[in-house]
């Protein structure tokens, strides 16, 4: 095994997006490049990204603008992401065979929509590249002295090179690999490592309606979140009610900040179903839809007033109007209370779903702690880190995958 394991240049722990993307470029510059992954499989969690669709990157070129998706960390990754763009992403994968296509709010996709499809196009290039790959490798320990890492312990034997690169992963998605392994072996070397929430999450609810629709989607909603009944912000976009309450990116985006608000007390919202109708201009418009469906019963023109397939959950909240009661009936109090209703939806949220349906999970080292200009640990002298083990918050949208691309390709190329 030693005669193995000193035959390395660079070994890397993980086998995702970044770690894929490390181990081209570095093998691809003549280096002896060995992936270790404790999956049976490499890129496990890539194969079911963005719903198996893979949004793979953000088409904003503008390296500011891309930026800002970051939030604080955006001041630490300007290097990273001048040396690989969005730009390089779309060249790197369409030299490669696999053409792009971009949609709305700039999200990429793999031409296919098939996320197993990049998967292919990585492990392809990696194999030509003469990367060596060994699966069902699970990382025990990872010894160091002196401020260097000097071998790595799994369950085939130990194996050495002189730089590693750790790529495992955050805490989202734990059935693919992503455990938070990374994590502990961090914070076991001396990082300062930030514990992880998920942050690109599902709300659950406590409101029963919200489950009745549970499959039924919204694209232009407005939601604004309350704290203990004081307004806190708002969003638009498109909205998924589920089972369990809220999905969709209007809410997988809002995530992080509820999170905030849940620590500080009840939070609760108001779903605007119609955020560019003000109430005047909302209630003109059901009186129009009234005065031609006279006779009618309310219930039958119900589906002409609200967002489809919404209509026997507004029938439960309005439990004081008669829905069987002609339209010419309804009196001008209970159009009002509909005209209200619609504008403002009420849900009380009860927490944010687990790491099993997170998208992302912040958490991880904190960026003083890492030369972003070669992705090298400031603790370890021939570790680099890369992807979700980084301590940066984004939103949906293909922001997490270039991520990955930009620092896996900045750390293969520095190791």
């Amino acid at each position: 095994m030693d005669q193995i394991a000193d035959s390395f240049d660079l070994i890397i722990i993980g086998g995702g997006a970044s770690g894929m993307m490390a181990s081209i470029v570095a093998a691809e510059r003549g280096k002896r490049v060995l992936i270790l992954e404790k999956n049976k499989s490499l890129g496990e969690k890539l194969k079911i990204t963005g719903g198996g669709r893979c949004n793979i990157t953000n088409a904003e070129e503008d390296i500011h603008a891309l930026l800002r998706n970051y939030g604080p960390a955006k001041d630490f990754l300007y290097s990273s992401f001048s040396q690989f763009s969005v730009k390089d992403t779309f060249a790197f994968f369409e030299s490669r065979g696999l053409p792009l296509v971009v949609q709305a709010r700039k999200r990429a996709f793999p031409a296919s929509e098939k996320a197993v499809d990049v998967f292919q196009t990585l492990k392809r290039t990696l194999d030509k590249s003469g990367v060596i790959c060994k699966t069902n490798c699970a990382v025990t320990k990872i010894r160091h002295s002196k401020g260097k890492i000097e071998g790595v312990m799994t369950n085939q034997g130990e194996f050495r090179a002189d730089a590693y690169i750790l790529a495992t992963g955050g805490m989202s998605h734990p059935e693919t690999g992503s455990t938070g392994d990374g994590f502990n072996w961090l914070a076991d070397l001396g990082h300062t490592v930030k514990a992880a929430t998920p942050t690109i999450v599902p709300l659950a609810v406590e409101d029963a309606w919200v489950k009745t629709l549970a499959g039924v989607s919204l694209s232009f909603m407005k939601i604004t979140f309350y704290l203990d009944d004081k307004k806190q912000f708002s969003k638009t976009g498109k909205l998924l009610f589920t089972h369990f309450g809220l999905s969709g990116p209007l809410i997988l985006n809002s995530a992080s900040k509820v999170a905030e608000l849940l620590e500080a007390g009840q939070v609760t919202a108001r779903i605007d179903a119609y955020p560019d109708t003000d109430l005047g201009a909302l209630e003109d418009r059901i009186i129009a839809v009234f005065d031609a469906n006279k006779n009618k019963a309310l219930k039958n023109v119900l589906k002409e007033i609200v967002p489809l397939g919404t209509s026997d959950a507004i029938r439960t909240l309005l439990p004081t109007l008669d829905f069987e009661t002609k339209v010419h009936s309804v009196s001008k109090e209970e159009r009002k209370q509909l005209v209200h209703l619609l504008k403002a939806l009420p849900v009380k949220i009860i927490h944010l779903m687990g790491y099993d349906r997170a998208v992302v999970a912040d958490g991880g080292v904190t960026l003083e702690e890492v030369d972003t200009r070669t992705m090298r640990s400031k603790v370890l002298e021939n570790l680099y880190i890369t992807g979700d083990l980084l301590h940066i918050n984004r939103p949906s949208g293909g922001f997490s995958l270039q991520l990955c691309w930009t620092t896996g390709y900045v750390a293969g190329n520095a190791a």
